[in-house]
C-alpha cells in the first residue's frame, strides 16, 4: 500500500464504488455490452476495450461520450440483470466490510450503475446490509466524474469531507473524490489501467482489500458522562 495522508483526520466514513472494487462484473459487463451492441448496432466487432476506458461513469454518458445509440441502454441492463448470477465478490471484500463496521466505521456505495441495479445486486450477494445506503448514477444531478454524488453521501452521513475516503478502480472515481475534497483511494486488485489510476494521483494505492484496514482504525467509541 501506498499512501500520502499520514497526518489526515481519523475517518469516519467510507464511500465505495461497486464494480472493479466490491464485485467482480468484468465479464458480465463484457458479454452484456456485446449483446447490446450487436442488437442495436448490427455487424462487427463491439467496441468494448473502448467502453472499458470509461468505466466508472453513468451508462449514457459513455454512450454518448463513444457517440453509439442510447437505445443500448435497456439490452445492456436486460442482460446485465439476467447475467447477475455470475457476479462474484473479490477475495477479502467480505471480511473488509465486517471489519470496518465492527470498527464503527459509516459506509456507503456510490455507483456508476443506477441505484435499484446496484441495491438488487448487492442484496443478491448478501452484502446490501453492510451499507448505510447505496446511490446510484440516476439519482443525483451529476454522476461521477463530478463530485455530487460523493458531496450527496457526504450530507446524508453527516460528515466532514476530511473524516471520509472515497475507494474506486478508475479515473472517475478519483476525479470525483478529489472534487469533493475527500481521500482518494484507488484500488488495483481488479482488471483495470493502473498507469492510468496512478496518473490521477489519488491519495493512497492500494494492492488488495484489506490494505484498506490501515488507513480506517477502530473509531473510540464515546465518552461517558
Amino acid at each position: 500500500m501506498r499512501t500520502d495522508t499520514d497526518t489526515d483526520p481519523r475517518k469516519l466514513a467510507v464511500i465505495f464504488d461497486l464494480d472493479g472494487v466490491l464485485v467482480d462484473s468484468f465479464e458480465v459487463m463484457r458479454e452484456a455490452f456485446t449483446i447490446a451492441y450487436a442488437e442495436v448496432v448490427g455487424g462487427g466487432e463491439a467496441p468494448f476495450e473502448e467502453y472499458n476506458r470509461h468505466l466508472g461513469r453513468y451508462f449514457p454518458d459513455i454512450m454518448r461520450i463513444m457517440g453509439l445509440p442510447l437505445e443500448m441502454q435497456e439490452p445492456f441492463v436486460r442482460e446485465s440483470r439476467r447475467l447477475a448470477h455470475r457476479v462474484t465478490v473479490f477475495a477479502g471484500v467480505r471480511e473488509l466490510l465486517r471489519v470496518l463496521r465492527a470498527r464503527g466505521l459509516r459506509l456507503t456505495v456510490a455507483t456508476g450503475k443506477s441505484g435499484s441495479r446496484a441495491r438488487s445486486l448487492l442484496n443478491q450477494l448478501g452484502l446490501l446490509s453492510q451499507f448505510d445506503f447505496v446511490t446510484g448514477s440516476d439519482e443525483i444531478a451529476r454522476p461521477k466524474p463530478a463530485p455530487d454524488i460523493v458531496l450527496d453521501a457526504l450530507d446524508r452521513l453527516g460528515v466532514h469531507p476530511d473524516e471520509a475516503m472515497m475507494v474506486g478502480d478508475a479515473v472517475t472515481d478519483i476525479a470525483s473524490a478529489q472534487g469533493a475534497g475527500v481521500m482518494a483511494v484507488a484500488a488495483l486488485w481488479a482488471d483495470n489501467d493502473e498507469e492510468a489510476l496512478l496518473a490521477a494521483r489519488p491519495d493512497a494505492v492500494l494492492s488488495r482489500p484489506s490494505d484498506l484496514l490501515v488507513l480506517c482504525p477502530p473509531i473510540p467509541a464515546p465518552a461517558r458522562r
